[in-house]
């Protein structure tokens, strides 16, 4: 299975994603993290933040998670993912994907300001400092119409999303596992 989290920075998305991936450990679930800040570093390192990089960037994610999840590793890709076009694509792409919508909004997003990123965004144009292309600020953010799973971290604990995005992901191995034990009863 392949997990899409998408969702703006700050959202929650690494540390949801990171306590998903203990508790995968501790009910022997294997849980592999394909976080999007991780892999620009080395595999993405070539790509801007176009749209047609950001797209491509996620592609490259999803290629390494249809890997990993064909040798039965439930991947999850953590990355800000802003496009429907792309999200769309990878589920069509490969088999088992879901997408799960870690939503925060921008003013609570602005106010935790974990990394020091909108208060760059929010800068006046011209000043050396400024980022021009933060998702959710100056770049833009398509939230997922229909997400397979909606947590939003201003309304839960990360305790709770953490919980439920789990319980998900067993659930849904469950389910998927059913038909393989009826076709193999039968």
């Amino acid at each position: 299975m392949i997990i899409q989290l998408c969702g703006l920075s700050g959202a929650g998305k690494t540390t949801i994603a990171t306590n998903v991936k203990r508790k995968g450990i501790a009910y022997h679930t294997p849980i592999e993290i394909i976080d999007g800040d991780a892999y620009r570093e080395f595999l993405c390192k070539d790509l801007g933040f176009s749209k047609e990089d950001r797209c491509e960037n996620i592609r490259r994610l999803g290629f390494v998670a249809s890997r990993l999840s064909g040798h039965g590793i439930v991947c999850i890709i953590s990355a800000i993912n802003p496009y429907d076009e792309i999200r769309h694509e990878l589920a069509t792409t490969y088999e088992h994907v879901k997408t799960v919508y870690i939503d925060c909004p921008v003013n609570e997003l602005i106010t935790r300001d974990t990394k020091g990123l909108y208060k760059r965004a929010l800068l006046p144009n011209g000043h050396p400092d400024k980022i021009s292309n933060l998702t959710g600020i100056n770049d833009p953010f398509e939230a997922p119409s229909n997400p397979d799973l909606h947590l939003r971290t201003n309304e839960k604990s990360i305790t709770a999303c953490t919980n439920e995005l789990f319980a998900f992901i067993r659930n849904t191995i469950s389910s998927q596992l059913l038909p393989v034990h009826a076709q193999i009863r039968n």
